[in-house]
């Protein structure tokens, strides 16, 4: 594996490619490649996920038979396996092989033995793509038999994961900001000076609430954003979004990320219309959920156990059974299991196949 200025140029590109608002696919299509410099790969699986329910919306593979898609999905929802993304996501630094998760015997797990030791594939690294709390997206190396993953190469994964993304991230936002609908997410890129590079139609009448009926100049929110951005804390979460009321006395939410515009460094403000935060997916909707039970399906698909959801929503196990049990019987289930298998053949796995655009919050637009 590459190491010392080599390695740290292969991070420094993809951190370029990760600032330039790509969309999904353009973006892992610069990825890869640099990717498979540093850290040799024989298959890998490569998705887009919604953040609420940390359910895959659209998916790439490498020498991995699209026939196998139904098997990881029982597998993933409804078996008993090791490794599985939830327990990742849980794991520091969200990244793990899977010699590591059987202490080096890989026929411990069904996935292995059923999938990965017939396709001569041995280790798979799993890494979790999120950042500031969110997940964006999972990433899946494989390696032939006697070739394991090294320390150093899930170190690099580990390093990369809160940069790839951001890039998801990034690129979701401008994606969805480049519609011609005047009351979708506007889409401001500012130059290195501050000036203002390009602007979509939506983001002209969101300045316009902003700024006033008089007013010409940027608005001092956007500007204080985008040096705040500038101003050395790019990682730091709070410089970048900023909750802002509006002329015509609305919300809006504002979020600056660094990124590359026309060969030079620039920050793109996204301006969007403010909403409540929902722990639960939108999609439970559907199935006529109390808000209660929204929020505590939407623990369950993040992995969270009875105690751990009792504890986050202050209530007792029996009251989280006895929402459970609702839950259950309005989505047509027996089993948490079931719950998050259905909602992903239901909602997720047909749009994904029909190819439809991920939206900016990470789910379908």
């Amino acid at each position: 594996m590459r190491s010392g200025p080599a390695l740290e140029n292969l991070v420094s590109a993809v951190e370029g490619v990760c600032r330039s608002g790509l969309e999904p696919a353009a973006l892992r299509a610069e990825v890869l490649p640099r990717l498979r410099r540093a850290v040799p790969i024989d298959a890998l699986w490569w998705a887009t996920v919604d953040p609420a329910t940390l359910l895959f919306t659209q998916a790439y593979r490498e020498e991995i038979p699209e026939s196998t898609g139904p098997y990881f999905v029982e597998n993933e929802f409804l078996c008993d396996d090791v490794n599985k993304w939830t327990e990742v996501a849980r794991v520091r630094g969200g990244v793990r092989t899977l010699l590591e998760a059987t202490g080096g015997r890989p026929a411990a797990s069904a996935r292995y033995r059923d999938v990965f030791e017939p396709l001569g594939l041995e280790d798979e690294l799993r890494a979790v793509l999120g950042t500031r709390g969110n997940v964006w997206g999972f990433l899946c190396l494989h390696r032939e038999s006697g070739s394991r993953f090294t320390s150093a190469e899930a170190a690099l994964i580990r390093r990369l994961a809160p940069i790839l993304a951001e890039g998801m991230r990034l690129g979701l936002l401008v994606q969805s900001s480049q519609t011609d609908r005047v009351d979708g997410p506007g889409l401001v890129l500012l130059a290195g000076d501050g000036s203002m590079i390009s602007a979509n139609l939506a983001a002209e009448h969101w300045l316009k609430e902003l700024r006033g009926p008089t007013d010409t100049d940027l608005p001092i929110e956007i500007r204080a954003l985008a040096a705040r951005l500038r101003d050395g804390r790019r990682h730091d979460p709070r410089a970048r979004h900023l909750r802002v009321r509006t002329r015509a006395g609305r919300w809006a939410v504002l979020h600056a990320s660094s990124m590359t515009a026309s060969d030079q460094d620039a920050v793109a403000v996204i301006i969007e219309e403010a909403t409540p935060e929902q722990l639960a997916p939108i999609v439970m909707n559907a199935y006529g959920l109390t808000d209660q039970e929204r929020t505590l399906a939407g623990l369950v698909f993040q992995g969270c156990s009875t105690a751990e959801v009792a504890a986050r929503l202050r209530i007792t196990e029996h009251t989280v059974q006895d929402h459970l049990k609702s839950i259950f019987e309005k989505t047509g289930v027996r089993s948490r299991r079931e719950l998050v298998a259905t909602v992903l053949k239901q909602r997720y796995l047909p749009r994904a196949k029909a190819g439809e655009r991920v939206g900016a919050c990470g789910y379908f637009a």
